[in-house]
C-alpha cells in the first residue's frame, strides 16, 4: 500500500473560507491565509484552494489571496476556480500553485486538459469532478455543483485522464458536508476505470470514515475534507496516528 495523503480543502468565497452542505447553505469559516498556515504546520500532506464562485461569476480567480496563502505554507498546493485557459494555468502557477485543478473550464473546452498537460506536464493537471446521482446515473455538475451538464461522470473522467489529467478529485455532491462517510460506491467505480491517483472528497465526519475509505478502497490515493478539519472535529496528527495503528501507511 502506498503512502496515503490527508488533504484539507479551503473553499474560498469573497476572500473567506466557507463551508456548506450538499454545496448549499454556505457559511463563513475563517481567514484563508491563517487557516492555510495552520494546516501546513500541523501535518497536512497537501492543501487544496478552491475559489468556489469564480466560474459561476465568470471571473478570474482571486490571485492576491492565493499569493498570500502560497507564501505561508510549505506543502504542495492545488488551486482551482475559474480555470478556463492556459493563461489561467500560467497565472496561478506563478502565484505559487504546484498543481492546477480544472472543472467547469474543462467541460466548456475539453481540449484544455490535453493542452495543459502537454505544456506543464500531467502531474500539474488535476481534474476536479462534481458528481451527483440523477436517476441512478453518476452525473457531472458544473459551476460549483449548480448546473447538471447531462454528462455521465465515469466516461467523462476516463476521457480526461486519457487526455492527460494526472490526478482526479471526485467530489460527491450527495455526501458533501453531510458527515456520514465518503461515497464509497462512487469512488470504487472511479478507481476501477483509471490508473492515476484518485482523491476522495465529500462526506468525512469522523476518523473512522478515513479508515474505512483507505481499507475498503486500497487504490484511493488521498482523503480530502473541509469542515471536520476547520472546526477541530478531527485533528490531523491524531487522524494519522489512528490510520497508522489501523494499517494505513501515512506520513507522520
Amino acid at each position: 500500500m502506498i503512502t496515503k495523503r490527508i488533504i484539507p480543502c479551503l473553499d474560498v468565497k469573497d476572500g473567506q473560507v466557507v463551508k456548506g452542505v450538499n454545496f448549499e447553505g454556505v457559511k463563513t469559516v475563517a481567514d484563508p491565509e491563517r487557516l492555510a498556515k495552520f494546516y501546513s504546520d500541523c501535518g497536512a500532506d497537501e492543501l487544496v484552494f478552491y475559489d468556489i464562485t469564480a466560474s459561476f461569476e465568470k471571473r478570474a480567480l482571486f490571485t492576491e489571496i492565493l499569493k498570500k496563502v502560497a507564501s505561508r505554507i510549505f506543502i504542495p498546493l492545488t488551486v482551482g476556480g475559474g480555470i478556463n485557459s492556459l493563461e489561467d494555468f500560467d497565472r496561478v502557477l506563478k502565484c505559487g500553485a504546484d498543481k492546477v485543478s480544472v472543472n467547469s473550464g474543462a467541460i466548456r473546452n475539453p481540449a484544455l486538459v490535453g493542452e495543459a498537460a502537454k505544456k506543464y506536464g500531467d502531474q500539474c493537471v488535476v481534474l476536479s469532478v462534481d458528481v451527483k446521482r440523477v436517476n441512478g446515473e453518476f452525473r457531472v455538475f458544473s459551476h460549483g455543483g449548480r448546473i447538471d451538464t447531462g454528462m455521465e461522470a465515469l466516461s467523462w473522467i476516463r476521457r480526461c485522464v486519457e487526455n492527460g489529467a494526472g490526478e482526479v478529485v471526485v467530489n460527491s455532491i450527495d455526501t458533501d458536508g453531510v458527515k456520514k462517510g465518503f461515497d464509497l460506491e462512487m469512488l470504487k467505480a472511479v478507481c476501477e476505470i483509471v490508473k492515476v491517483p484518485v482523491i476522495a472528497s465529500g462526506g468525512a465526519g469522523c476518523q473512522e470514515d478515513f479508515i474505512k475509505l483507505f481499507q475498503e478502497i486500497p487504490d484511493i490515493s488521498a482523503g480530502l475534507a473541509a469542515s471536520v478539519f476547520h472546526f477541530g472535529e478531527i485533528e490531523i496528527a491524531d487522524l494519522k496516528e489512528n490510520l497508522r495503528q489501523n494499517g494505513v501507511i501515512v506520513r507522520l
